[in-house]
């Protein structure tokens, strides 16, 4: 499916780009993208991307430089972004729920050529000294601009992450990881030009590249709702049913808030075959009542930081992972090295050896942009001299058949009269307790007062007292929380996640 020749990509080159455009040539009149103002073909897509591609040359961006876009998830967002692949630009997908001061510090820090604003919204309030337009004015009508030879070793994107400071910082992905990744989704999934995928996940959330490029990679249809609706849930159901949708992605909280809904039951007549989660940890039981309803699905527990290229791992959830209560990572893509590492910086090489993941290999990122004290200090070779690895804060495991487990964040795991804590197992525990659909475990206090708060997402049938005595029979009493929060549901980020800031503010 994507052994092709290099010379059947021209004009575009070999590429991701090639590997979408190369459609246009192939199967014309494919429907590629629709959102909800419009539908465009594969050789529509490819028209559209030259003319914009042409637009941001006009407007002065260069091979090497970043192009801010500030737009919504939409068809014209795909395009603007095989645009820069086109110029040979880098891409930097900002939300637009942001912060207004946060935006403007992320923009002035990745020092754009062009800033690309929504039709829909008003041009950003922040001043920087690039060309700032509305996406319908990028469009040229001079579409000679031939597409770029492609550097593999150039940055395809930047994708901003909050910092252990809480300074957000751009992560520079090359040309080549990117591709890569893209690749090995689009053959572990199994897609093909039959694909009608959903794009749930914000595209400032690097899963979303994920959910979106295999898509169009293999030929298929991309669907993309308008975020704000899917957050009601009702356009989701009704996009899946539709749209004839048969992939899909998502991360475990959004999961999490399909399973509470009372449409959950007409995914029954979807046409649903794939489902890929991934951004939090995969729990069984949330698989298990999404096969209550599609027996046949399959599920794949996707796994990666930001820094090693969106995904590091795909792995396709068995009955027999979900039997055990606990769905592993897998084992790491072709191209990419795990290894465990104790607390004292011993190498771990047995299976239950529990230590922090450090990643090497062929995706990991460049490095932070214009953080070159950062980028060295998680990109070192103090494990394994000469070889590079990203140190990832993630505690795992490996069993005995050589499959990863997640076992929470370093900084999850605390002492508490002596005894160390892990803020991911009291969390697990308190899932398994009936009635109880998500639940997150935040640290509150400080040295001698630190305590922890659980915040339970269940019904008001269920008394926090209550809780606290069923998951006795899980947890010993020194690792008990001080305070639980029964909720009706978790917040979430704008990147789908559980957002621990707000929880950790409702503490105290």
């Amino acid at each position: 499916m994507l052994n092709v020749p290099e010379d059947q990509l021209e004009p575009y080159g070999p590429g991701l780009l090639g590997l979408v455009l190369r459609h246009s040539a192939e199967r014309p009149a494919a429907p590629a993208l629709k959102d909800d103002v419009e539908a465009l073909s594969y050789a529509e897509l490819s028209e559209r991307v030259r003319a914009v591609a042409s637009g941001l040359s006009a407007l002065g961006a260069e091979p090497g430089d970043r192009v801010v876009l500030l737009l919504p998830n939409s068809a014209g967002l795909i395009v603007c972004a095989l645009a820069c692949l086109w110029l040979g630009a880098a891409f930097v997908p900002l939300s637009l729920e942001e912060p207004p001061a946060r935006l403007e510090r992320m923009v002035r820090d990745c020092r754009p050529a062009v800033v690309v604003f929504s039709d829909s919204h008003e041009k950003p309030g922040f001043q920087c000294l690039a060309e700032t337009v509305s996406e319908g004015s990028v469009l040229a009508s001079d579409r000679s601009t031939p597409p770029i030879a492609r550097d593999p070793e150039r940055d395809a994107y930047l994708i901003y992450t909050s910092g252990t400071t809480g300074q957000p910082k751009g992560v520079r992905v090359f040309e080549r990881a990117f591709k890569a990744v893209v690749i090995k989704a689009t053959r572990r999934l199994g897609l093909d030009e039959s694909v009608r995928a959903l794009l749930v996940s914000s595209f400032h959330f690097d899963a979303a590249l994920t959910n979106a490029f295999p898509a169009l990679v293999a030929g298929g249809l991309l669907v993309i709702p308008r975020r704000e609706d899917l957050l009601f849930l009702r356009r989701f159901f009704r996009a899946v049913l539709e749209e004839g949708i048969n992939h899909c992605g998502c991360s475990p909280s959004y999961l999490r808030m399909l399973l509470s809904s009372p449409r959950l039951a007409s995914l029954a007549e979807s046409q649903l075959t794939t489902f890929g989660l991934g951004g939090e940890e995969c729990i069984a039981a949330d698989v298990a009542a999404l096969w209550k309803v599609l027996p046949g699905l399959r599920v794949f527990n996707r796994y990666g930081p930001t820094e090693t290229t969106i995904e590091v791992t795909v792995y396709e959830v068995s009955r027999a992972d979900v039997a055990s209560g606990r769905i592993p990572l897998g084992v790491p893509n072709e191209g990419v090295s795990f290894t465990i590492v104790s607390d004292d910086g011993r190498i771990l090489d047995g299976p239950d050896e529990v230590g922090e993941l450090y990643i090497g290999g062929a995706q990991l990122m460049r490095g932070y942009w214009g953080d070159d004290e950062l980028t060295a200090r998680v990109l070192n070779d103090h494990i394994v001299p000469g070889e590079t690895w990203y140190k990832t804060g993630d505690v795992v495991w490996r069993d005995a058949e050589g499959r990863y487990f997640y076992a929470g964040r370093s900084d999850d795991v605390v002492k508490r009269d002596g005894v160390r804590i892990s803020l991911n197992e009291i969390a697990q525990a308190l899932r398994q307790v009936e009635g109880v659909s998500g639940a997150v475990c935040v640290l509150t206090g400080h040295d001698d007062s630190l305590g922890i708060a659980a915040y339970v997402e269940a019904g008001p049938a269920l008394a926090a007292d209550d809780l606290l005595s069923a998951v006795r029979a899980y947890l010993p009493a020194s690792m008990l929380p001080n305070q639980v929060f029964i909720v009706p549901s978790l917040p979430m980020t704008s990147s789908d996640k559980v957002d621990r800031p707000r929880l950790l503010g409702d503490a105290g």
